[in-house]
């Protein structure tokens, strides 16, 4: 299959809504002890979820999904350097669970930044390869770093597109629309810690106005009172262009 196809899966009319459900390796994490019940609540909502190969092969309802399948390729933990990201999997390993992509996770301006920067480089040349499609989350992450300083979130996004990458997810910023153009593949915002919905709404919004191409956000999802309605939120925004006032979660 060409990665063409499967990014179709992905972002099928070039915009998406991305449920990552990878936090579980960080750190044990309310939300995820039910995935199976969270996955179908919302299946044919979502355009895809990032899980980790050991959900993949143990919840049942991921071959029954309809949404697309991102197989999260890094990890690290929250007991020793969180931002040190290592290589847990292989391309040729999510092919066999069925992945429609891959994701990989760097954090530049990390103490092991060239470590990361050497795997997304690998990787997104085994991907061409394969025709699997890969999604790059890149921050800047490390010792009096700003995430979400707009040069450092440039710089991000452009790692993602020179690596190889054919999506990126980062963090959202001020002066978004020249960010989203230093870089000609889709770009998508992460959501991050869970936060007040409004809020959140809010700065999606923005985001599609300015050029995103949706979204990927887990805890705000998984955690939130109603996957579902939140889920159903965030695609009305970003397929549908819907306003604030218009959704209601």
């Amino acid at each position: 299959m060409s990665k063409r196809r499967r990014l179709k899966r992905v972002l099928p009319d070039g915009r998406t809504v991305i449920v990552p459900m990878d936090h579980g390796v960080s750190k044990p994490i309310e939300g995820l002890t039910e995935i199976d019940r969270v996955l179908r609540e919302i299946d044919g909502i979502a355009d895809a979820v990032v899980l980790h190969k050991g959900i993949v092969k143990n919840v049942g309802y991921v071959d029954e999904m309809e949404m697309g399948l991102i197989v999260h390729l890094s990890a690290s933990t929250c007991l020793r350097e969180p931002n040190e990201k290592v290589l847990v999997t292989s391309v040729e390993k999510a092919i066999k669970l069925g992945a429609d992509a891959v994701s990989v996770h760097v954090n530049i301006g990390s103490k092991t930044e060239r470590d990361q920067l050497r795997d997304l480089g690998m990787i997104s040349e085994v991907c061409d390869d394969w025709g699997m499609p890969l999604l790059a989350m890149v921050y800047a992450r490390g010792e009096g770093i700003n995430d979400r300083e707009p040069e450092l979130v440039k710089h991000c996004v452009r790692v993602a597109y020179e690596l190889g990458a054919d999506v990126v997810k980062t963090n959202y910023t001020s002066n978004f629309e020249e960010i989203v153009e230093y870089a000609e593949i889709p770009v998508v915002i992460a959501g991050g810690s869970k936060r007040d919905e409004l809020e959140l709404l809010k700065e999606v919004m923005e985001a599609m106005e300015k050029g995103a191409s949706g979204v990927a956000i887990g805890r705000n999802v998984f955690q939130h009172r109603n996957p579902k309605a939140m889920v159903r939120a965030l695609r009305r925004i970003v397929h549908e262009n819907a306003k604030l006032e218009e959704v209601v979660v």
